[in-house]
């Protein structure tokens, strides 16, 4: 029951992207794979949509099955678009990434609540010309997920580390030795090429959104192990995916209980972003945002 005082939410659709093979849950029932039309273009790949216990999931691939698309030409507008246009209202986004401590060693989980973002080849904002916005990103993840996510990977005795930075690098190529030295004189402890600018994106599309980090190596800066290799990250994917199929239907019965909006203000990032007055909007961008911000445009 929602609490006295508190405003009616959407029912939770939980949305999950990551690699292939995390969405292959025992119990997912109702499966079925369904393009998604986009104003942003395609997406990496269909959703598919499925009911776990009763909830409602959509799974997309973020490289497509075969992982086919480099995470430079993602295309995370069409992504989170997406999966605004098929109800998603909470995100947990699963991620491979590199080690920047010596303490996060290969096969453990970190549920980031930070992000510096280094990437440059690539649209961050469905907002621009036309209709400008800005949302804030002080916080960029969602606490209320992943307190869920800390206490489930705590119930499956899951090797898990709460809170952390993750550096988004651009990519495709791996760090010199040079700029894995300089990330962790940062302070980053993770690194990957994928969260941003999805993070940003889907505040901006008013989703909750949280990100399993899962540490597939130590990055190039460990003397003890060999340099990233291809081989290296794939045999520790496979590896942690049985953890995060097992960490999804732990979470998901958590998140299904949500009656009210999210308390962190997530379904309500927009309610001060937009700057541009109504008579300057420019009406085939506001065509165009029409999941993303239609509830306050």
């Amino acid at each position: 029951m929602a609490q006295p005082g508190a405003e009616a939410g959407l029912p939770p659709v939980i949305g999950i992207i990551g690699g292939s093979g995390i969405y292959e849950i025992d119990g997912l029932q109702n499966a079925e794979w369904r393009r998604m039309v986009s104003s942003f273009g395609e997406p990496s790949d269909a959703l598919l949509f499925g009911e776990l216990d009763g909830q409602r999931l959509v799974f997309l691939p973020r490289h497509g099955r075969g992982h086919k698309v480099p995470p430079t030409d993602l295309n995370f507008r069409a992504n989170i678009d997406a999966m605004k246009r098929a109800g998603v209202t909470e995100i947990l986004s699963l991620s491979a990434v590199g080690s920047l401590r010596e303490d996060l060693p290969p096969g453990h989980f970190v549920v980031v609540d930070q992000f510096i973002d280094r990437t440059f080849a690539r649209q961050k904002t469905f907002f621009g010309p036309g209709m400008v916005a800005h949302v804030s990103m002080a916080d960029p993840v969602c606490g209320r997920l992943g307190d869920h996510l800390e206490a489930a990977a705590g119930a499956l005795d899951l090797p898990c580390h709460r809170g952390g930075t993750y550096m988004v690098m651009e990519g495709p190529q791996f760090s010199t030795r040079a700029e894995s030295e300089l990330y962790r004189s940062w302070g980053c402890d993770v690194i990957g090429m994928t969260n941003m600018p999805e993070a940003k994106l889907a505040r901006e599309a008013e989703i909750c959104y949280a990100t399993v980090a899962m540490v597939t190596d130590y990055d190039c800066w460990h003397d003890g192990h060999d340099d990233v290799t291809v081989d290296q990250v794939v045999q520790t994917l496979l590896a942690n995916a049985d953890k995060a199929r097992a960490l999804i239907k732990q979470v998901v019965p958590k998140l299904a209980a949500r009656d009210t909006l999210c308390d962190r203000g997530c379904h309500r990032a927009l309610d001060a972003a937009v700057i541009t007055p109504a008579e300057a909007r420019d009406p085939e961008v506001m065509a165009r945002l029409d999941a993303v911000a239609g509830r306050v445009l």
